[in-house]
């Protein structure tokens, strides 16, 4: 192909609505990538794992999942990493890159999820974003999912996953597309104490996929997750106090193409959810 026949191909699919507008604004490109072993190191599973090209791949086989955690807890900021899914028959696989403070608070911890759940043969991945805040797993589980259906295979290559967390809001980004905004509404809404980053791969049988319909067939092992393009940038719980939170706003670009995601890729909100007990989600 030409270099004009390929942007047509570009453009044309950008008309046509298979991808959300660009962004016009790329805040990956604002801060550096870092090695895994600059800012992580492995949590469990530690002969399920192997560190090369500054990242690492994880996997989960009938012995084990993989699991690391960032060497610093952080209260604000930016949180990246590129990454590739395993094809084929995953269902009942969790690939995970999320914010937590479990170990901190067990059974009253926050996190911010962005967890790949697996799927079966022709299906895709869903892509589902989560937020706890407080109390999650003491027997008041509040989830806060809202799922999408990615608008490329993300078994094919490397894309860039992003947490933008302010005092303020939670921003949710694929490859600097913002797919979800979730606001501070409520002190009570909110979380706001310090959480260290993790990236994982599990079995997650019971509800993955389908609601557990379909479960880890371990004859498919092993289940394989790549991690790699590395990026924090933001204060650590460790930071003096007038350490700047970045700032999250968006462009009406941004905008534009978030509400593109909103329109043609999500296929599940939680506030719109009937079945659900809304006066624990004042924010719905």
């Amino acid at each position: 192909f030409s270099t004009l026949a390929i942007l047509l191909i570009f453009y044309r699919s950008q008309v046509s609505g298979q991808n959300p507008p660009l962004p016009g604004f790329y805040l990956s490109n604002h801060f550096p990538s870092r090695r895994f072993d600059q800012l992580y190191a492995n949590l469990w599973g530690p002969t399920h794992q192997r560190i090369e090209n500054n990242g690492i791949t994880i996997w989960l086989d009938r012995n084990s999942g993989c699991g690391f955690k960032s060497e610093k807890p952080f209260r604000s900021g930016y949180f990246g990493a590129s990454i590739k899914l395993q094809p084929g028959y995953t269902a009942g696989v969790i690939t995970a890159f999320y914010l937590s403070n479990n170990e901190a608070h067990p059974g009253y911890h926050d996190e911010i999820d962005i967890e790949f759940l697996g799927t079966t043969f022709g299906k895709p991945y869903t892509l589902q974003t989560n937020v706890y805040v407080r109390g999650s797993g003491d027997g008041r589980i509040i989830g806060r999912e809202m799922k999408f259906h990615l608008w490329f295979d993300p078994t094919q290559d490397f894309h860039h996953y992003a947490i933008l967390w302010t005092p303020n809001q939670i921003l949710f980004l694929v490859d600097d597309v913002p797919v979800r905004r979730y606001l501070k509404r409520s002190d009570a809404t909110f979380p706001q104490r310090p959480m260290w980053v993790y990236g994982s791969i599990w079995d997650a049988s019971s509800w993955a996929t389908e609601d557990g319909k379909y479960k880890v067939d371990y004859s498919y092992q092993p289940f394989v997750g790549k991690f790699n393009e590395f990026k924090i940038w933001g204060c650590t719980a460790y930071s003096a106090a007038s350490c700047r939170p970045i700032s999250g706003g968006l462009t009406r670009q941004q905008q534009v193409a978030m509400q593109w995601v909103t329109s043609h890729s999500m296929v599940y909100d939680y506030c719109r959810d009937n079945r659900r007990d809304h006066s624990l989600t004042p924010e719905c």
